[in-house]
């Protein structure tokens, strides 16, 4: 299977057989991770990038009173931010939602692959970029959109990131959310949640069963939350590699 790391970098521009290998020779720190269990927690050791291979996990705060909220989802060739090794202790969590394969880049491995290879580096530029603007969007969403708006943003968001690494099945993806998990995303109660849900299904927007959400009328679903896809800039790869002076793939 292909490096999920490498088909998201190829949203950007077409690295080369060496810079692909060289890619795939730092990925040799591989653990499993259960569903729900912590990869990495807050005041932890940084110790190098982590990088999701398989799974679905989340990074998120805790309050002291317990009160969590999750500010971002990491879907297969996601890196838990790239400059994250820099910091000595984690300020944040990250956690599998379900059993996933996380590998660590070592800070080593890092360096030499930023000094050794320009277009690889600008292609790790380019998704650290992504990251901070779904985090931008995240935070509109939160702080602008009403309930319905802000479910309906999410999971047209998880579609598209999901389809951009391959991991998509027509207008379906993976969401092994509970109601939960979903409100500590959404700043809503776990009652609010349901009724949201409720109100999407009834207008025959998505069906979420089993843990595979299924996006019934897209189009409908994205004007419903005022979503655009330029913020994921998905479609900017033909772009780069016309001006990386390399054959469109």
């Amino acid at each position: 299977m292909t490096n999920p790391l490498l088909r998201k970098l190829s949203n950007f521009t077409q690295l080369s057989e060496e810079e692909s290998k060289a890619v795939n020779e730092c990925i040799d720190d591989v653990r499993e991770f259960a569903a729900r269990e912590d990869v990495i927690a807050q005041g932890d050791r940084t110790g190098g990038v982590k990088l999701l291979l398989e799974g679905f996990a989340c990074r998120y705060k805790v309050l002291e009173d317990g009160r969590r909220q999750i500010v971002a989802y990491f879907v297969p060739g996601d890196l838990c931010d790239l400059r994250v090794f820099i910091l000595k202790r984690m300020d944040h969590s990250i956690g599998a939602v379900v059993a996933s394969k996380v590998a660590t880049i070592s800070p080593k491995n890092i360096l030499k692959l930023t000094h050794s290879y320009p277009t690889l580096t600008r292609a790790l530029w380019w998704s650290t970029l992504v990251e901070e603007a779904i985090a931008r969007e995240w935070i509109v969403n939160v702080g602008q959109r009403n309930a319905l708006e802000r479910m309906a943003h999410l999971f047209c968001e998880l579609l598209y990131r999901f389809r951009a690494v391959g991991l998509n099945q027509g207008n379906s993806c993976t969401l092994p959310l509970t109601q939960v998990e979903l409100a500590e995303t959404l700043g809503l109660s776990s009652v609010h949640v349901n009724r949201t849900l409720q109100a999407l299904r009834r207008q025959k927007l998505i069906t979420l069963e089993s843990g595979t959400l299924t996006i019934q009328d897209l189009n409908a679903l994205e004007e419903v939350s005022f979503f655009n896809p330029d913020y994921l800039h998905l479609d900017y790869s033909n772009d780069q590699r016309h001006g990386d002076g390399r054959e469109a793939g």
